[in-house]
């Protein structure tokens, strides 16, 4: 994303969901890039869906926007926010009902489990 000289809006309405790579019952929305190869977007995960462990080389930051996720050895509800420090193996996480998150990452992605 480059950057804007003017507010930019995105409606949840209107949002153009797309999947996530190979990661079945996972779509995410990017919001924006706050850092290069950063990302600020949402994610949804379809009750059932379950993200492998992974590590990303920077930081990440999460709230539960609705629903239920357990990560972390701890169940997490709407409200929740969590952060994971760069290089911090993490997960799986398990999506117990439909879940809608908002993730900040300052970097690249980095590698997941299969």
């Amino acid at each position: 994303m480059r950057h804007q000289s003017k507010q930019t809006f995105d409606d949840a309405v209107n949002s153009n969901w797309m999947p996530f790579g190979e990661m079945a019952g996972v779509s995410f929305v990017p919001l924006a890039e706050p850092v290069p190869e950063g990302s600020i977007h949402r994610a949804r995960l379809l009750k059932g869906t379950v993200i492998p462990p992974h590590t990303h080389p920077a930081a990440e930051y999460v709230l539960v926007v609705s629903g239920i996720v357990e990560t972390g050895g701890r169940r997490c509800e709407t409200g929740t926010f969590w952060i994971t420090p760069a290089n911090t193996r993490q997960g799986p996480h398990v999506a117990i009902s439909d879940v809608e998150i908002l993730t900040i990452r300052l970097g690249a992605i980095g590698t997941f489990e299969n």
